[in-house]
């Protein structure tokens, strides 16, 4: 192996340990936000699961969702809490990583 490829094999390796610093945190947050939206099920009304929602958010340090953005529903009597949102991560220049995330209460 030669001096350039060492370099560039471990820039290469440098960039990718960049990028998963980043989106490891985005991940966390996503479980956080399944994990608050599964809490908030248990609201009787719409403004009950918003509510539950945004403690929850408040305690888990959440900033991506919020209890107006999320779509309530009912199905066979039971609550359904369900959420999307997208996270751009800046690379460099105008080169953006976006993360589509969506999920529903369990």
């Amino acid at each position: 192996m030669s001096l350039i490829s060492l370099v560039f094999f471990l820039a290469v390796l440098g960039f990718a340990g960049v990028m998963i610093a980043q989106v490891f945190p985005t991940l966390i947050e996503k479980q956080a936000i399944t994990k608050a939206a599964s809490k908030a099920a248990d609201g009787q009304t719409v403004s009950d699961v918003r509510a539950i929602f945004d403690r929850a958010a408040l305690v888990d340090d959440i900033h991506s969702v919020a209890g107006k953005d999320l779509d309530i529903r009912k199905e066979d009597d039971k609550t359904i809490v369900l959420f999307a949102y997208n996270r751009e991560i800046h690379i460099a220049g105008p080169a953006y990583l976006l993360l589509k995330y969506s999920g529903r209460s369990q």
